[in-house]
């Protein structure tokens, strides 16, 4: 299996003293719709951190990577990378591919996403992938370890300087036409 060059070390990640962070998940099996929403959250890259890393294929316990890891079936890599083909363009607006990797250690075939910060965001992600709920979309960032799906709210506010407050309120009175009888 060939090996293609990541920003970061899988074998460090995987034996070193890592833990799951704002960057890194690890997921024990193919779950699209968690991995979906996990890909939103590190698309959106909440703080400018370059996104995140997902690793399918090996457990977590409190935060830590389980080895050796359970791995994937070698013979559904290329079934899971379509899945995520196709799920970038109908679960996830606007459309997001991540980059996949996979990965041999150990003698076990894991798959390595590699979701940086989109270009176009905010992204956004169906809530549940059951025909059920299918309509349902949910904005996803990530806080520490975990991914929330949130609400993409903003506070705006104008500041204008009093002189332009003062001259539209004159104005406002001053050319008020008494023909109409509503309120200033």
């Amino acid at each position: 299996m060939t090996t293609h060059h990541l920003p970061i070390s899988i074998p460090d990640i995987l034996h070193g003293k890592t833990v799951e962070w704002e960057r890194l998940e690890f997921k024990q099996g193919w779950n699209p719709e968690a991995v979906l929403h996990t890909i939103c959250a590190f698309a959106n890259d909440f703080h400018n951190l370059g996104g995140g890393y997902i690793v399918v294929g090996v457990a977590e316990a409190n935060g830590r990577p389980v080895l050796p890891p359970v791995g994937l079936d070698a013979d559904t890599i290329d079934a899971i990378q379509k899945e995520l083909l196709n799920l970038g363009h109908a679960a996830i607006q606007p459309q997001y591919h991540p980059r996949t990797v996979p990965y041999e250690i150990d003698g076990k075939t894991i798959l390595i996403i590699w979701v940086p910060g989109g270009e176009t965001r905010p992204y956004k992600a169906k809530l549940s992938l059951s025909e059920k709920k299918a309509a349902d979309w949910g904005y996803y960032i990530r806080k520490q370890s975990s991914t929330n799906p949130d609400r993409a709210e903003a506070e705006r506010t104008w500041n204008f300087p009093y002189a332009a407050i003062e001259e539209a309120l004159v104005n406002a009175v001053y050319h008020r036409s008494y023909e109409i009888r509503e309120p200033v």
